[in-house]
């Protein structure tokens, strides 16, 4: 996870669609496609704040129903500007946020909500309250979560929902281990990570989600990462840092790549607004998706209320929410395979938006991934005629006939009575 930076906060405007339908099935569109950037269906408020020094800070969230009314929230932190713990959010969320809209969550869950897949979370912990996610949270680091922002990604992962809110995880039936990847303060490093890569796939695993991106290459975490991909594991993390780097003038410029997703077979995942940018300082390299990660609403660790985040660790937790809905619809697919159908239903962008709908119901369109053959479509089986169609038929044109000659020399005689 990358250390956090006082950038403030900078509102845009953004538009999206209300309703988050407009999902692509394959090849082809199977209702009225989702604006892209600039189209407009309604507009919403959206936060580019970066990561701002505690939760005290607020900022606004898009309105839930693309109407132009907005919350505001207080910004979850990576890394702690203190000795306290955040502290609870008294404000809720009532309205589905804009990020569970413009991915189509209801339209989603219809299919699959994640039931049997356990996701990792690598991160600051996880606080745990009574009706935050339907299953028990399991891992070393469950129960504690002083930053709060480990709770954060775990409840965009596979938050359940709550009466008066309209916040949800993207996978509300899969089951949540946390593992730490930074010390108590949210600073992160490579042992650290790595030793939560490996604690979650030893915990069972199928996703896991990293919200650290290193600028620096570490033999440690590189062969972590590359045992779980050996396993069948997903792992997903993000393609730059949640705050942007630092001006660096005349000096050497920022690392075009971060570990782990910079390590073959990491699924690196860029964050968007609600109106499908970026601050022009996040640059992904690398990156085979994006996903809304600016003026993203989730729950933090204490209180009912909720808070805003935002960057590409974010971003990332709506892919591995994704990735579970994925793994839990169709269990025979590989982790390359999983991956490599969210990159290839992706909506067209660069890099691909994510597009949940189309991940689970398209059909690869190629079998290199695993050798693996594209099922084919069942079609109804073409039964034999008897002749009865044709000859309900002819009697019903028949009968139209008579009807109609019925009609006009009824209105000639009344043309003739009119006339005399």
């Amino acid at each position: 996870m990358a250390h956090s930076a006082d950038g403030g906060a900078h509102n845009r405007t953004a538009s999206r669609p209300a309703d988050g339908t407009g999902r692509r099935a394959g090849s082809h569109r199977d209702a009225p496609s989702r604006g892209r950037p600039g189209r407009t269906a309604a507009t919403a408020a959206c936060c580019l704040a970066f990561l701002s020094p505690g939760p005290a800070a607020a900022a606004p969230t898009p309105s839930a129903t693309g109407s132009s009314a907005a919350i505001s929230l207080p910004v979850i932190p990576t890394v702690l500007n203190g000795d306290e713990c955040t502290g609870g959010s008294g404000r809720v969320a009532e309205l589905v946020p804009w990020a569970q809209q413009h991915l189509g969550l209801n339209r989603v869950w219809q299919l699959s909500r994640g039931e049997g897949v356990t996701v990792g979370v690598v991160d600051t912990g996880l606080a745990t309250r009574a009706g935050d996610f339907a299953h028990d949270v399991g891992g070393s680091a469950a129960g504690r979560d002083c930053v709060g922002h480990g709770t954060f990604v775990a409840g965009l992962i596979a938050g359940a929902p709550r009466p008066g809110s309209g916040f949800s995880g993207v996978a509300p039936g899969a089951r949540v281990l946390a593992e730490r990847g930074t010390d108590t303060a949210g600073e992160a490093d490579a042992r650290l990570t790595a030793r939560g890569i490996r604690a979650a796939v030893a915990g069972g695993a199928s996703v896991v989600h990293v919200s650290a991106a290193l600028p620096r290459r570490s033999a440690e975490l590189t062969e972590a990462v590359r045992d779980a991909l050996a396993r069948d594991v997903l792992v997903v993390a993000p393609a730059v840092p949640d705050a942007p780097p630092p001006a660096f003038g005349g000096q050497s410029p920022a690392p075009e790549a971060y570990w782990p997703a910079a390590v073959e077979g990491v699924l690196a995942v860029a964050p968007h607004g609600a109106d499908g940018s970026r601050p022009q300082e996040v640059t992904p390299a690398g990156a085979r998706l994006s996903a809304p990660g600016y003026g993203v609403t989730g729950r933090g660790p204490a209180g009912k209320g909720h808070f805003v985040g935002n960057g590409a660790s974010v971003a990332a937790a709506f892919v591995a929410g994704t990735a579970a809905l994925i793994r839990a619809y169709d269990p025979d697919l590989t982790a390359s395979e999983v991956a490599g159908r969210l990159h290839r239903t992706g909506y067209p962008a660069d890099p691909p938006w994510l597009d949940p709908y189309a991940a689970l119901t398209a059909t690869p369109a190629d079998a290199s991934a695993g050798g693996r053959t594209p099922p084919g479509v069942l079609l109804p089986r073409a039964e034999k005629s008897d002749g009865s169609l044709g000859r309900a038929l002819a009697l019903t044109a028949a009968g139209a006939g008579a009807v109609l000659a019925l009609a006009g020399a009824a209105a000639l005689v009344r043309r003739r009575r009119s006339a005399a």
